[in-house]
């Protein structure tokens, strides 16, 4: 999201999309791939905590009826998704990559624009590996979904501890990547108007009404995945941008039961109020935040939401800062530890809690939250 606090602030429009001419490399594929260089540190994800392996699936979805406004030279909107479900083994089935080798070559010349103060060199972003398993057949039954919306700059594979660790407690889980804001998003081929791996467009200067379209897209984006997956409930969760939108999507769609906007903000960059916010809701929402990125903003945006009453509740990570709630909670102590981010570094991202802690919270948090309002029933 954008973050208006203090000049000094790294924010998506200062850090997440730094370095516009760096970003010229979205059609050039060449560069990207030799910037990948030699291997480097390994990183590595948590456990899932819940009883079942989870198995992934990942799927393009086309949306004809629209087109994309990032690139309408591509003349319809492509969404990428991967789908987790609970599986009865995982045995013999390989972990999934958090990132496939093109977005991984992609995403180690993108990391230090998009999310600073990530390092430029000296990490195999292509060597972690989920603990979901790819075919692994998912368990009979029907389960609840949940979707995940990323922040603004990122991709869906940033948020893959926590949908995995979901699934492995009995939801099914579809990330969904937003290709145009998302750092780097590899569909199965190329297309006229796009190459197979399309980067970020977001630049330091996006104004009030790019602003708009990113989270008028996100929305229409996650009502499509209903559309598509033929889901008449679900409940939504997403991080920054992600999480505006899905608090949006609740307010707009009656398929939505429930959301968790994990720190988003809930009005435009001029302040406008999102109409959620403006109108409150009648369905849990929930709002959680952490104390190292609460600012006058955030505090407007949501107690606007929260003076119209009804079932929103807001909940605070003490220790924690924006991308805690990401991937990057386990991942930036590693590269702490292995001398690749300074403390500093690492406290701006994601604060000073350690990940022992700051995991399992948001994962409790969350498994909670959908436990009162989209239960997993007894056999699936």
């Amino acid at each position: 999201m954008t973050d208006t606090r203090t000049p000094g602030r790294r924010s998506l429009v200062k850090g997440a999309l730094a370095g516009a001419a760096a970003l010229t490399l979205a059609s050039a594929t060449t560069p990207v791939a030799s910037a990948s260089g030699p291997a480097g540190q390994v990183l590595r994800l948590p456990a899932p905590t819940g009883p079942y392996a989870v198995g992934a699936t990942v799927r393009r979805l086309t949306d004809p009826t629209r087109n994309d406004p990032w690139a309408p030279e591509i003349g319809v909107r492509e969404v990428m998704i991967t789908v987790l479900r609970p599986a009865a083994s995982g045995r013999g089935f390989p972990r999934v990559p958090q990132l496939t080798p093109g977005a991984a070559a992609a995403f180690t010349v993108l990391a230090p624009l998009v999310r600073p103060p990530l390092p430029g060199a000296g990490v195999d972003w292509a060597a972690t590996l989920t603990h979901a398993r790819a075919g692994a057949p998912a368990l009979p039954g029907r389960r609840p979904v949940l979707l995940y919306s990323p922040g603004g700059g990122d991709s869906r594979c940033m948020g893959s501890s926590l949908a995995v660790d979901l699934a492995s407690h009995g939801w099914t889980v579809v990330t969904v990547d937003h290709p145009g804001d998302a750092s780097e998003v590899e569909f199965p081929d190329e297309r006229p108007g796009r190459d197979r791996i399309r980067t970020t467009v977001l630049r330091p200067d996006m104004d009030a009404a790019a602003f708009r379209t990113m989270i008028d897209t996100r929305v229409a984006d996650l009502r499509f995945v209903l559309d598509a997956l033929g889901l008449d409930r679900a409940g939504l969760y997403g991080h920054s941008a992600g999480g505006a939108a899905v608090a949006q999507a609740l307010h707009e769609d009656r398929r939505v039961v429930a959301a968790v906007n994990l720190e988003g903000y809930l009005d435009r960059v001029d302040g406008e109020l999102l109409p959620v916010a403006r109108h409150g809701t009648d369905r849990p929402l929930l709002l959680a935040g952490t104390d190292g990125f609460r600012d006058e903003r955030l505090d407007r945006s949501w107690a606007a939401l929260l003076g119209h009453g009804g079932p929103v509740t807001r909940w605070q990570l003490a220790g924690g800062d924006h991308w805690v709630f990401t991937d990057h909670a386990s991942l930036v102590p590693q590269l702490q530890a292995a001398g690749l981010m300074t403390a500093a570094e690492r406290a701006e991202l994601v604060g000073t809690v350690a990940p022992r802690e700051s995991v399992p919270a948001v994962r409790t948090l969350l498994r909670s939250f959908f436990s009162r309002h989209l239960p997993v029933r007894a056999g699936g």
